[in-house]
């Protein structure tokens, strides 16, 4: 999961009355309108330089070129008249809602600690973040678990964790809303957070002991952080409730990095995986040709 700068132009229920963009587009070497075989699911300013900066049209624009779902990792940023006016859009056109983040706790120790302010903040949070996946129409809701204590030994700090996300359950089991947990790397990008190996968090995920948490194997992460790709998956291929990609290193659309996707990809198809694929990075050339490569990419790797 990253962090990136966001469009704050307001949406209007007015412009959801048009399914088509209303940007000329450069013709593309793809079957525009084909729908890609797996659920991949690009953000928000991704498609920018080519569809615009109104969110809406970025929607449309994704639509057309055949992504059939949506993710928002900074979705608290806006607005519930733009969340709503977003939604209605995506389900209008016959897409899928996935991840938002719904706890962003990055600089502080949450689930790891034992601070009991800590602790109630995030239960808050929880229940704000479940009437956003109500709003959003989405039954994923991605947690951050923040920092890790080192105050505390790594077993006192993993019991804090599950004792916490298990009372998250109360609040989200009733619901049917899945909570997804991530372990992001600290090699590069962020040292010290509490969940940076994936078998940290399929210990975690087994504690708690509830279909409503899974994993969010994002795959750029895993890669910096442990690598053996294919074999990591297998392992936890039981708890893996959603998946992100980054090619590394740079952090860009399939095939500008050291990653395989075409095999990594084609075998988390094979599995059987019908979820979501978040398209967590930037484009590797700027521009229109960078947005149009970055498509081109996702057609090079989508499994047949």
């Amino acid at each position: 999961m990253i962090r990136r700068k966001f469009i704050n132009q307001g949406l209007t229920g007015a412009a959801l009355l048009t399914t088509q963009s209303a940007f000329p587009f450069t013709k593309l070497t793809i079957d525009v309108n084909e729908p890609f075989n797996m659920k991949f699911s690009p953000d928000f300013g991704l498609f920018a330089d080519m569809a615009g900066s109104d969110p809406l049209d970025q929607i449309r624009w994704a639509y057309d070129q055949g992504f059939r779902a949506w993710e928002s990792t900074m979705l608290l940023q806006r607005s519930a008249q733009e969340q709503e006016t977003i939604s209605q859009l995506i389900h209008q056109l016959g897409m899928e809602f996935g991840q938002f983040v719904g706890i962003l706790t990055f600089p502080e120790v949450t689930f790891a600690g034992s601070d009991k302010a800590a602790r109630d903040s995030v239960i808050k949070d929880a229940n704000k973040s479940l009437e956003i996946a109500k709003r959003m129409g989405t039954k994923t809701v991605h947690n951050v678990l923040g920092l890790a204590d080192p105050r505390l030994s790594w077993d006192f700090q993993m019991a804090n964790a599950i004792e916490l996300t298990k009372r998250l359950m109360d609040i989200y089991h009733p619901e049917g809303i899945t909570m997804i947990i991530e372990p992001m790397n600290h090699k590069i990008d962020h040292p010290g957070m509490f969940l940076h190996n994936v078998s940290q968090a399929y210990s975690l995920v087994k504690g708690v002991d509830s279909n409503n948490v899974k994993i969010l194997y994002d795959i750029y992460h895993v890669q910096i952080q442990e690598g053996n790709l294919i074999p990591t998956i297998e392992q936890v291929w039981d708890e893996i409730g959603y998946f992100q990609i980054g090619d590394t290193p740079g952090r860009n659309e399939p095939g500008t990095g050291e990653i395989n996707y075409k095999n990594v990809l084609q075998f988390i198809h094979d599995k059987g995986y019908g979820g979501f694929l978040g398209l967590e990075h930037g484009n590797s050339m700027p521009g229109k040709e960078g947005v149009l490569a970055t498509v081109e990419a996702y057609r090079a790797v989508d499994p047949m």
